[in-house]
């Protein structure tokens, strides 16, 4: 493989593992931060706000029935004026409305009768099975309660009962009142905090039973039921508050718990990790795909740099910038290729070498400037480019001499081509325009012999073309 495509590639695969590296280290430092943020800030934060808009939307119904149950005017109304039926029917339906309540009813033990906003209802019974829950809530030792019922009368929706006994000064169970709130406001507010803030809103009892869940989420009935939970039964029914980390199908979930004591219930916030992570995942592969975009452009540029610096190179290793001919070293590996074919050919091939001086060349540098000999170089150049066959080899020696290689050339002919390159060059217009006066050259012409060495070929060729200087200039001899 070409030295300049293993560069590109070391820099490459060096570019992707800095990327790779970086991006990975970012990636877990991330992960780390949203996983403590969650721990110590988000997830004890979201409980806090969660418990508020609980007190907001479930406590004040609570707080409702408790002030209805300890409402003077209740209770006397209950021991005295009971069947002034439209007072009651009054009291309710302001409750209902200035606490936006679904429903508010009340009791009375004394003439078992039900009443709401809309009056008169029913006249309950132990016997009716619908109404079971006035005569068990009215054994039990607590002062409310909160219960999930269906209730034909008031609506077709399951709903959430608060209610609360009535207790004069006496002590004594007057009968039942409270508010209704419909389950499918408390499941959609349920639903917006996992939609919302990613977060599972579940309320236990004492018992470790689910008193309120978002119903297509969780399908268990108690704590019991939820294998993942069922050890941190203890902490999750604690009073203090408490943070529980447990894996759920290969996934962490982080789970907080706080105890509601006016509703005698646990809240607890459940927190998917990986929903926590997902920005982070995301911002990872979002890096990486920039990475390998940018070590790609990086790579692209690298490649065409050093492509064309070792295009520039390459050239200017093998052929003179001035003339853009081939150099001393390129005409060299080409000629000894020339060579070793020549030996290694049976049939004897011919090879002759010209060497040629510009005659005073230094006159013209010293009197016209070294760029009007730069000039006239070029044009030389160009005068035996046109002139000789794509075969030959041609090449700047150095300073204001060339050589050229002449294959298939007996030594005659070769003489004839440089007398031939002697006279273009004495009678060319353009040099004779650029200096006002004709350009000569001396010309030393040599063939090959099977004992020469190049050194000797070009050297002897060399001797010739001194020869020539030495006889007055502007002349072709051979040798």
């Amino acid at each position: 493989m070409h030295s300049k495509y293993k560069i590109v590639i070391i820099i490459s695969f060096l570019l992707i593992i800095l990327s790779f590296t970086i991006s990975t280290i970012n990636y877990f430092v991330s992960l780390n931060n949203a996983q403590k943020q969650l721990r110590t800030q988000s997830l004890p934060l979201s409980l806090n706000n969660i418990y508020s808009d609980i007190q907001k939307h479930i406590i004040e119904p609570y707080l409702v029935s408790s002030m209805m149950a300890n409402d003077t005017f209740v209770q006397d109304w209950l021991s005295h004026d009971e069947q002034n039926s439209q007072k009651i029917q009054k009291y309710l339906e302001v409750i209902k409305n200035k606490y936006n309540m679904f429903n508010a009813f009340l009791v009375s033990d004394k003439t078992k009768n039900y009443y709401t906003q809309n009056g008169f209802i029913e006249t309950i019974s132990e016997e009716k099975a619908d109404n079971k829950w006035y005569f068990t809530f009215k054994n039990i030792q607590n002062k409310h309660e909160i219960n999930l019922d269906f209730n034909a009368s008031l609506s077709n929706s399951m709903m959430m009962f608060i209610n609360y006994k009535i207790i004069n000064n006496k002590y004594e169970f007057l009968g039942a009142t409270g508010v209704a709130l419909k389950i499918s406001y408390i499941n959609d507010m349920l639903k917006h905090f996992r939609v919302n803030h990613n977060f599972t809103v579940t309320f236990f009892n004492e018992k470790g039973e689910i008193v309120l869940a978002e119903k297509e989420i969780l399908k268990q009935k108690s704590l019991n039921e939820i294998k993942e939970l069922r050890a941190y039964k203890d902490l999750i029914l604690s009073k203090e508050t408490h943070l529980v980390e447990y894996k759920k199908d290969g996934v962490i979930h982080m789970l907080n718990s706080k105890y509601i004591p006016e509703l005698e219930l646990y809240l607890t916030v459940d927190a998917n990790l990986k929903d926590f992570t997902e920005d982070v995942k995301s911002m990872f592969y979002f890096n990486i795909f920039i990475s390998l975009a940018i070590t790609i452009i990086i790579s692209l540029i690298v490649y065409f740099v050093i492509k064309s610096y070792s295009g520039r190179l390459e050239y200017l290793s093998h052929y003179d910038s001035l003339t853009e001919i081939s150099n001393r070293r390129d005409f060299e590996e080409k000629l000894k290729k020339q060579l070793l074919l020549l030996k290694r050919d049976k049939q004897q091939r011919e090879l002759s070498v010209i060497f040629m001086d510009v005659d005073n060349f230094k006159d013209i540098n010293d009197s016209k400037g070294h760029a009007m000999g730069d000039r006239v170089l070029k044009r030389v150049a160009q005068i035996f480019k046109n002139t000789l066959r794509e075969t030959d080899l041609i090449a700047r020696w150095g300073g204001e001499e060339f050589i050229i290689s002449l294959l298939d050339s007996s030594l005659e002919d070769s003489v004839e081509v440089a007398e031939k390159l002697r006279y273009i060059l004495e009678s060319d217009l353009e040099l004779k325009e650029l200096l006002g006066s004709n350009i000569t050259g001396s010309f030393g012409v040599t063939m090959y012999k099977q004992t020469d060495s190049m050194e000797q070929l070009i050297s002897r060729a060399d001797e010739a073309m001194y020869i020539s200087k030495n006889n007055g200039k502007n002349q072709v001899h051979m040798q």
